[in-house]
């Protein structure tokens, strides 16, 4: 059924790329040009009128007290009204989490960021091309050229249940480019670096997060996997022209807008680090992300002009090739809104 679905979906994509291919993008102009509204509570409810369900806004800026904002559905075939303390799949957002566990596994001198995958992974030399020169610096920075297993076809046409399943979509593949030579976002990268977090600590790496970021910032609304929570408390999430709800699809860790707010400013702020750990992450990888699977779209980012940390969460994805667009159009409106208030 799994497979079915995520068939569906890599159909409509490949329409959608066709579609948006042959007509001018008048609906985000159109947004553009919309007068700004004087809230923020406005804004997320003008998000509903781009075509999402249901949109979650968190903003926490210096000197005020945090605030949600929130419009739509959580469970728009069940008219159910958005949560905005409602589980969100948070997709490569949980990449911060993970560049975080390994600068603390680095600076207690567990991990080098100047070792090779083939000394952490042997098994993987003749399996993966320039193991022997790909580092832990460069795959945490996306800079390895490991290709990327969610881009490969058959990713959609048989998902892999397992971390083995997903590396072999990828064995024996040309790298992208000489290790350090070029860029190219890989998710293959961060199911390397996750499996290294535990192999070296001997446990499972979101243990290792819980203990280590999670519990010192009491954030108890993070999870590693939808195994570990009540499926009640789930933000549904749509792709339009798929009628299923995609919530019961395991796709990684999920949080509230909240918890991902702190969390955020903690990063950039340093608090979360300990003694030379905030000079290691700086020199390995950002301070923001966003993130997107089907149903499912985030962005969490911090504004040092304004002091201010926002995370939008829209549960609802489009083939039409503009979605994506939108959520960071209302995105950018919000932070405008900040700015003028």
């Amino acid at each position: 059924m799994r497979n079915k679905k995520l068939l569906v979906i890599r159909i409509l994509l490949a329409i959608g790329t066709v579609v948006s291919l042959y007509f001018v993008p008048w609906i985000l102009v159109w947004t553009w040009l919309q007068p700004l509204p004087n809230t923020i509570q406005e804004q997320v409810e003008e998000t509903l009128g781009y075509g999402f369900g249901g949109a979650i806004v968190y903003v926490d800026k210096a000197g005020e007290e945090p605030a949600l904002y929130s419009a739509g559905f959580k469970d728009s075939y069940n008219n159910v009204p958005v949560d905005p303390n409602a589980l969100f799949k948070i997709a490569s957002i949980s990449k911060l989490y993970v560049a975080v566990a390994i600068t603390k596994l680095v600076n207690e001198n567990r991990l080098n960021l100047d070792t090779t995958l083939a000394y952490y992974f042997p098994e993987l030399v003749g399996r993966i091309e320039y193991a022997d020169r790909i580092t832990l610096r460069l795959m945490v920075q996306h800079r390895s050229g490991i290709p990327n297993f969610t881009d490969q076809p058959r990713f959609w046409e048989d998902p892999p249940s397992s971390t083995q399943g997903a590396l072999e979509l990828v064995f024996d593949l040309p790298g992208e480019f000489e290790p350090g030579e070029g860029y190219v976002y890989s998710n293959t990268n961060y199911l390397l670096l996750k499996e290294l977090i535990s192999k070296t600590i001997g446990y499972n790496y979101f243990q290792y997060i819980k203990e280590e970021i999670l519990t010192p910032l009491k954030l108890t609304n993070t999870f590693g996997s939808l195994s570990e929570v009540n499926l009640d408390d789930v933000m549904s999430g749509y792709y339009v022209g798929y009628e299923s709800d995609l919530k019961t699809e395991d796709q990684g860790m999920l949080a509230t807008a909240q918890d991902v707010g702190i969390f955020l400013r903690a990063l950039n702020d340093g608090s979360m680090f300990k003694k030379g750990e905030q000079e290691i992450y700086s020199s390995i990888y950002v301070y923001e992300h966003t993130g997107l699977v089907p149903g499912y779209q985030s962005i969490a980012k911090y504004h040092k002009d304004i002091d201010a940390v926002v995370i939008q969460f829209t549960n609802t994805t489009n083939f039409s090739g503009y979605n994506w667009n939108l959520s960071e159009i209302s995105y950018s409106r919000v932070v405008k809104i900040l700015r003028k208030n």
